[in-house]
């Protein structure tokens, strides 16, 4: 099994063992999951939950093979029904962290809306995510698309929700494009970002074919 070699303990407190593959790998890139006192599996994102972690890789693939193979139970050492869908629970917990990080971000000023200022912030170098509504024009994300492609350093791209949950996230109205400024808040919503990558893609596939 391979197993990474952390270098400081920091790292090493951080690690777990994926029940998929038996890979060790960082909590980053896991999702944990608890025994539920009904004997079902419970999503812990935010890693608070109490009882024994159960630690999957975070993708679609991995959750699914573990519950259909029963190795939540045998790692638990007991009997376990994950409930049915449980991968796309977790993509919508997932989701759920993601707006509400964007809502506090825009709280602590870490977070630019509105085409005009998303265009300057990107054109700056500040912006680590270019959010872009998946509703909204085509004419206005391509020339922010534009001015990213040759952005230092460029954004990353992310287009999985509509204006209206944009804006029941930020309080705001007309949500399309939004700018999350690099920096502490920027690094740990880019963690909830990989991890969705897991479960769903991150953009629509038309944007993909885009020039």
């Amino acid at each position: 099994m391979p197993v990474s070699n952390p270098r400081t303990k920091a790292e090493a407190d951080r690690q777990r063992r994926d029940l998929a593959s038996g890979e060790v790998m960082d909590e980053g890139r896991l999702v944990r999951f608890v025994a539920a006192p009904d004997g079902s599996v419970a999503p812990d994102l935010a890693r608070k939950l109490p009882g024994r972690g159960l630690w999957v890789a975070a993708t679609r693939e991995a959750v699914e093979m573990v519950a259909k193979k029963g190795l939540f139970s045998r790692a638990a050492k007991t009997k376990l029904t994950p409930p049915v869908g449980l991968a796309d629970q977790v993509e919508a917990l997932l989701r759920a962290r993601l707006l509400a990080g964007l809502g506090l971000a825009r709280k602590s000023g870490h977070l630019i809306s509105g085409f005009e200022k998303t265009a300057t912030a990107i054109k700056s170098g500040r912006a680590a995510f270019l959010i872009e509504a998946v509703d909204g024009s085509d004419d206005g994300r391509g020339k922010l698309l534009g001015l990213a492609r040759h952005a230092r350093p460029k954004p990353v791209l992310v287009g999985v929700f509509t204006s209206n949950e944009l804006g029941l996230a930020l309080g705001l109205d007309n949500v399309i494009h939004l700018a999350f400024l690099a920096g502490q808040g920027a690094g740990r919503w880019s963690v909830d970002v990989e991890r969705l990558a897991g479960f769903a893609p991150l953009l629509p596939e038309r944007w993909r074919e885009e020039p």
